[in-house]
């Protein structure tokens, strides 16, 4: 598997990305373990956005944006940091999906990752939450 970015630990923002990698793997297995399909992963259109996960079950399609955060400190849940704007580039990259792998007669569902980690990065709890 082929990384793009290069890991060095005093770099916060690979650090970050860890713990956000973490949380899409911990989504994705809580999914699968549910009996979602992964679809794919970290769908990107250039200039419109990325769609972290896609899921499929029962012949629907489940666009999911996974949000981490750490258990402590006055931080509101990390579903409200997916706000209208995030929610607009979501459905604009979601219609590139769409078109790409011709899903126009699924239904579609939108979903938050909720992923609750402690402060050296272990997950504690993952939600799915529809927004």
């Amino acid at each position: 598997m082929c990384d793009r970015h290069q890991c060095r630990s005093s770099d916060k923002r690979t650090i970050k990305r860890r713990i956000g990698d973490n949380g899409e793997e911990s989504v994705i297995e809580y999914m699968t373990e549910k009996g979602y399909r992964l679809v794919c992963r970290n769908f990107s259109v250039h200039n419109v956005g990325e769609i972290d996960c896609v899921f499929e079950k029962d012949n629907e399609i489940y666009v999911t944006e996974v949000r981490s955060r750490r258990n402590d400190g006055p931080y509101p849940s990390s579903c409200e940091s997916v706000d209208y704007n995030k929610q607009r580039k979501i459905l604009r990259c979601t219609k590139y999906l769409v078109a790409r792998y011709g899903l126009y007669d699924r239904n579609i569902t939108f979903l938050i990752g909720q992923v609750t980690h402690s402060a050296a990065g272990m997950v504690q709890n993952v939600e799915i939450i529809p927004f």
